[in-house]
């Protein structure tokens, strides 16, 4: 099924299951029927099966969302205590679709818990009390974490069952291109590696001398981890830098966000150290994975990376958030850098990588292995040190359930193939208006409006109530007190209607006089590019970093045509 195939499946509404091979693009899609469910106002709820899952998709675990925690099993009296939590029943009342990300990662029983709560809440028999459900990930991959026993998947679940999810299986590959490693993969993920795929992966066993500097190093354990990172960072040359974390919001949702974040509490660094990005630039300089080592410091002391490919890239502290219900919960706030030296293949899922050192003699879980080196977009970036039995190895039972989850795929892709545009269409319309939402229809230029309405008045949803606040509000400040958010959220939400082209100048140039934007566009001007940091030091620390933000923004905005003007005052 192909990712356009799967968008329009998810957008009618139906429960589903999001599957496919490493890199054939779960993230990808899921994202972009996130945006459209908010480009129609409805906010889902999104959550993940781990910590670190969670901070890869703003989101919080399902643990925290449905108020179960670290509960292995939950009584009748237990249920109806969590129920009565006042913000535990709040978020799961108001919520309309419900996303899990790594479902493999989440157990039947923790799956029935959650569903059990909601339930509770929603006072509707049925799964997840009514909730359309997105579930997303490959059950290849790690499974359960589990206490020496065994763990059934939530596949197995009574609460899977009823809710009989559409299964969607991703099949384009848009991570690997190596048609020789890509059939060294497959006969993993089948249960069939043989002979000949052996000794291709043995073709890239190497000694300690041929092992690429800079390359990250996987290993199955912490303790390897982090003997390494120590290691190899004090072997350097010099005094070391330290970047402490800062954050807002609940404390436990705080917690939560540090735990999932790559980039650790406190972050050391020397020049020449080895580091790995571990977020994506929204101007698209770096990706989460981007390799490099720390080439210097700027005048306000953030490290300068040079990648493999000698781009220099001088960093500055971003923001992981938890949103709920379109507002953000907690942030953290860090260099989005880790050591590369070494990290376990747990927190490299997710990840794609140019080249990685992988010591699997340690492998002890199914699926270890094939994601290790899944993560790896071709051969020739493969460098092993070590490979046991166990790490070729994957789940015996997901083998036989991978046919039904194929098979399901295909039946689900023959139905809605054959149905007409017009029916498929239909369906989404009556979703999106069940949940309250805004229907889009297309312009003639391809863009989305809501029904109804001129283009240029504005998107539904979150981002359209940031923009009409932002016109009637005298400061950001006030702005920001109107929508219950901070300064900087509504500055993001302006910076991603920026992005979509339904921003102009004039729906926020009075948030910020002319004398500053022009002092700021200088700053910007002398500092060579569109980085925060040099510019508030250089301008003395005179101007917010919202403030900096908002004046790039005019930069960026175009001016109102006369007639976006009469749509803003039709809005």
């Amino acid at each position: 099924m192909t990712q356009a195939e799967a968008l329009t499946i998810l957008k009618t509404g139906a429960n589903v299951y999001l599957t496919g091979e490493p890199g054939s693009g779960k993230t990808h899609t899921i994202n972009e029927f996130i945006g459209w469910l908010r480009a129609s106002g409805i906010e889902p709820s999104v959550t993940a099966a781990t910590g670190i899952a969670a901070t890869h998709v703003a989101g919080m675990t399902l643990h925290s969302w449905s108020g179960i925690g670290v509960s292995e099993s939950l009584t009748r009296a237990e249920v109806d205590r969590i129920a009565s939590k006042e913000h535990v029943a709040r978020r799961i009342q108001k919520a309309k679709v419900l996303i899990i990300e790594e479902i493999s990662m989440l157990s039947a029983a923790t799956f029935q818990m959650a569903d059990a709560v909601c339930r509770e809440v929603r006072r509707v028999n049925t799964a997840f009390g009514g909730l359309t459900v997105i579930l997303v990930g490959d059950f290849f991959q790690l499974p359960p974490v589990s206490r020496g026993r065994d763990v059934a998947f939530a596949y197995d679940s009574g609460t899977w069952r009823e809710l009989n999810p559409l299964t969607c299986y991703l099949t384009e590959q848009y991570r690997q291109d190596d048609t020789e490693f890509l059939g060294v993969l497959s006969a993993i993920r089948a249960g069939e590696v043989e002979e000949l795929h052996h000794e291709t992966l043995m073709t890239r066993h190497m000694g300690a001398a041929a092992l690429p500097l800079g390359a990250p190093k996987l290993f199955s354990h912490n303790a390897d981890v982090d003997r390494i990172n120590a290691e190899e960072l004090a072997k350097l040359p010099g005094a070391s830098k330290k970047f402490l974390m800062s954050s807002k919001g609940k404390d436990s949702f705080v917690e939560g966000l540090q735990r999932g974040c790559l980039s650790p509490e406190i972050l050391e660094l020397k020049d020449g150290a080895a580091v790995m990005f571990t977020k994506n630039s929204p101007q698209g300089r770096f990706v989460n994975g981007t390799l490099g080592v720390v080439a210097g410091w700027d005048a306000s002391g953030m490290p300068i990376v040079e990648t493999k490919e000698g781009l220099r890239i001088a960093t500055e502290p971003m923001e992981w958030q938890l949103e709920e219900q379109g507002k953000v919960r907690a942030s953290i706030s860090q260099i989005p850098l880790r050591l590369a030296y070494a990290m376990t293949v747990h927190k490299s899922q997710g990840m794609s990588m140019d080249a990685a050192i992988i010591d699997l003699s340690k492998a002890f879980e199914y699926g270890q292995g094939y994601v290790a080196l899944s993560r790896v977009r071709r051969l020739s970036g493969v460098y092993l040190t070590g490979l046991n039995e166990r790490a070729l190895r994957v789940h015996p039972e997901i083998l036989e359930k991978d046919h039904e989850f194929r098979a399901a795929s295909e039946a689900a892709r023959e139905t809605f193939g054959m149905m007409a545009e017009a029916e498929a269409v239909g369906m989404q319309k009556k979703f999106v208006k069940a949940l309250g939402g805004a229907w889009m229809e297309k312009t003639p230029r391809g863009k989305e409006r809501p029904a109804g309405k001129k283009s240029g008045t504005g998107l539904p949803g979150r981002l359209a109530e940031t923009l009409q606040t932002v016109r009637d509000a005298p400061t950001l400040k006030d702005a920001a007190k109107a929508r219950g958010l901070a300064a900087s959220t509504i500055v993001k939400h302006l910076e991603e209607l920026a992005e979509t082209g339904t921003l102009t100048r004039a729906d926020f140039a009075h948030l910020i006089s002319p004398d500053a934007a022009d002092e700021i566009h200088e700053a910007l001007e002398a500092a060579g590019g569109e980085r925060l940091s040099p510019v508030f030091h250089a301008l003395g620390g005179r101007y917010s970093f919202e403030t900096i933000r908002l004046a790039r923004l005019t930069r960026r905005s175009a001016p109102a045509s006369f007639s976006e003007k009469e749509d803003r005052r039709a809005f």
